[in-house]
């Protein structure tokens, strides 16, 4: 079986052969049912990036994975050139906790 993980995975790697690629799904931080793929995190490092502003690289990401946007709830993206991957010294910050659903004090 494959998994929309695996998917978004497969998808990224075509469209953006990418020097760096994590999809880490985060669904389990957030109250939605065991086994849901719902909240995904991908952080995508692409010299299909240069020259290009934050926006379009995000609008890019969103159209490789249109249909798998109709499926989950949310989705992180952290896109980078490969010289704002070596600045940031190869590393994102993390996600915040869940705020949302019956997770809220």
């Amino acid at each position: 079986m494959t998994t929309t993980q695996h998917t978004i995975e497969q998808k990224l790697q075509a469209v953006f052969s990418p020097i760096h690629l994590e999809v880490i799904d985060e669904s389990h931080m957030h109250n939605v049912p065991e086994g849901a793929e719902s909240h995904f995190k991908v952080v995508l490092v692409s010299e299909a990036f240069v020259g290009q502003k934050l926006i379009a690289r995000h609008r890019q990401v969103n159209q490789a994975l249109k249909e798998e946007l109709n499926e989950i709830h949310a989705l992180a993206l952290h896109t980078m050139t490969p010289e704002d991957w070596f600045n940031r010294g190869g590393t994102v910050t993390d996600s915040p906790p869940c705020l949302g659903g019956s997770k809220q004090t």
